[in-house]
């Protein structure tokens, strides 16, 4: 028979108790690895909840608005002068039309208005017995002619005082239209890149004092802009006796971070 070896119990022992140290060893190290890593994450969520709570405090922040106004006079006029004729021989109403608007030239240009300021173009004809619409009745006059004389000028003065004697020339029997769209005179202000700087200054600063007044009520200091906008600048006349004289307007739009 062969040899056979025995196993030294107390080898066997000694193995076991090196495989529990080992065991318990290991159970330590992820125990105290664990506890590390839900320390870490409890400082983190700590430090991130105290960020979140700084980043919201300063978020915080009041929207205020800032206005200018100005009143200017109109730098240009545009006046058409409408008046209309009839007849029922073309050729004739023509030449009325003609004389009428020359007669109208030399009147403006008597008043004060410079010969280059005053333009027109050819009469428009109409026919009304071509017309496909209407009663049967029969119109007295065949052909009426309308026409613009345009007075475009920087001398406001000179052409609302004549604006008040064109009454002379219909006394002349000359037809003045008015009431429509095209005939309506126009009052232009030019210069408005010349204002816009001030104007913008005054509506930033007075929105500032606006925010400065909330942020002492309210026991908070004003900050830094967050953000601003510039409104659109309106011009419209100031009231319907004046449409020469023209309000001009703008709004700024600020917001601004406050803090304890």
């Amino acid at each position: 028979m062969g040899n056979c070896k025995h196993r030294n119990p107390s080898n066997i022992f000694n193995q076991v108790v090196e495989v529990n140290t080992v065991i318990k060893s290991n159970t330590r190290g992820a125990f105290l690895l664990g506890l590390l890593i839900a320390l870490g994450l409890a400082v983190l969520g700590f430090q991130l909840g105290n960020a979140a709570i700084k980043v919201k405090q300063y978020e915080r922040s009041v929207k205020v608005k800032g206005l200018s106004e100005r009143e200017v006079s109109s730098d240009i006029v545009l006046w058409p002068i409408q008046f209309s004729a009839a007849g029922n021989n073309l050729e004739a109403l023509y030449n009325q039309t003609e004389k009428n608007t020359l007669k109208i030239k030399q009147f403006l240009i008597d008043s004060g208005i410079a010969a280059d300021e005053i333009t027109y173009s050819s009469p428009t004809i109409t026919d009304k017995s071509a017309q496909q619409w209407g009663g049967n009745e029969k119109a007295e006059f065949r052909y009426t002619a309308l026409q613009t004389v345009t007075v475009y000028s920087e001398n406001i003065a000179a052409v609302r005082s004549v604006m008040s004697q064109l009454s002379e020339l219909g006394k002349q029997g000359i037809v003045f239209t008015s009431g429509n769209y095209e005939a309506q005179t126009e009052y232009i202000f030019t210069s408005l890149n010349e204002i816009k700087p001030d104007m913008v200054e005054e509506a930033t600063r007075q929105a500032r004092e606006v925010a400065e007044k909330f942020a002492k009520d309210s026991d908070s200091k004003l900050g830094k802009i967050k953000q601003a906008s510039q409104g659109q600048f309106s011009i419209s006349p100031r009231d319907r006796n004046n449409p020469h004289i023209k309000k001009v307007r703008v709004v700024s739009t600020v917001e601004y971070y406050l803090s304890d």
